[in-house]
């Protein structure tokens, strides 16, 4: 239909012969195909007789969209997704590309997408770090093209050092964007933040893309986080089977969780900060389960173990008082 679209839009009329050998199909198939076009609002005109054939009427000059009622919500709540997402001014960009979609989508489909883009709306995750949209573009085109590119990247210590990689794929996780490359001068895969990348240059070279050693680039980018090693990090055995564990993690664990038997588990937590460290044990706490402390690195120790007392001095007052009296 794309191909029919485009011969109607190249001169003024078509007879249907012409259009069925250009094509190379029946003209029975091009006048079920011109039905089509109208049901989709299309204004194809047809005239009958010696001189008939098939025009396309005025203001179709757009390249044609032509999306079904499902993929028309799709795009719209993705445009609407999107603008609240990590990156630097994409929400009127979004809003933007909604307006305009809407505009070059029959009229039928035109409700429906005014539909979601009035009544849903993304709440933006406060404190996300921002990507700015041309560097996102940037990668985005050298993945796709097989092709180095160059940039600097900040590290977790806060220095800079100038990278050149061969980009395999952009990933989103939590709101923050990754790039997933292999580094020739590392010779590994790496995992690079966005919002930490700046200066990207395409180096204008081709590469032969490598095999990723996992399934896919999104378990890749899962398992690596949990075998990350940083400098501040815990290990529990927890008295619930894994499962459990790692379903109060909406199935994203920022560690390792490892069965221990049917009802038990061993969970690794591993981060820059020991206030990360402690914000990924809190929920194993809040479980409520039995757990042990097998390992810790002293100053998550100490913050978990001052937490833990402010906390009991701060509660215990109100606790007493909402205790039932005996007697």
């Amino acid at each position: 239909m794309l191909r029919l679209l485009s011969l109607l839009q190249s001169r003024r009329e078509w007879s249907g012969r012409d259009l069925a050998e250009r094509l190379g199909v029946t003209e029975r198939t091009v006048r079920r195909d011109v039905d089509r076009l109208r049901s989709l609002d299309y204004p194809v005109t047809g005239t009958t007789g010696t001189a008939g054939g098939y025009r396309l009427g005025p203001g179709t000059t757009l390249p044609p969209l032509l999306l079904d009622d499902d993929e028309a919500v799709a795009v719209a709540l993705g445009l609407v997704g999107a603008a609240g997402g990590g990156v630097s001014g994409i929400a009127e960009s979004s809003m933007r590309a909604l307006a305009k979609l809407e505009q070059v989508l029959p009229a039928r489909l035109r409700p429906q997408l005014a539909a979601v883009g009035s009544a849903a709306e993304a709440v933006p995750r406060p404190g996300v770090a921002q990507v700015d949209p041309g560097v996102l573009a940037v990668l985005a085109r050298c993945c796709r093209n097989h092709e180095i590119v160059a940039f600097d990247y900040q590290s977790h210590q806060g220095t800079t050092a100038r990278r050149r990689v061969e980009p395999h794929q952009l990933l989103t996780l939590t709101w923050r964007w990754y790039l997933l490359a292999f580094d020739p001068a590392r010779d590994d895969w790496r995992t690079f933040r966005v919002d930490r990348i700046s200066e990207v240059t395409p180096v204008l070279h081709r590469f032969t893309p490598r095999v990723l050693p996992a399934p896919d680039a999104a378990t890749y980018l899962v398992e690596s986080f949990a075998a990350a090693q940083y400098r501040h990090a815990v290990r529990l055995t927890v008295q619930l089977p894994a499962e459990r564990v790692v379903d109060t993690f909406e199935g994203v664990v920022r560690g390792t969780v490892e069965p221990a038997g049917p009802d038990a588990c061993v969970v690794r937590f591993s981060a820059d900060t020991a206030s990360l460290v402690l914000s990924l044990v809190v929920p194993i706490v809040a479980l409520g389960a039995e757990f042990t402390v097998d390992e810790a690195t002293p100053e998550v120790a100490s913050m978990i173990a001052d937490v833990g007392e402010r906390l009991t001095r701060s509660f215990a007052a109100v606790a007493e008082s909402a205790a039932p009296a005996s007697g």
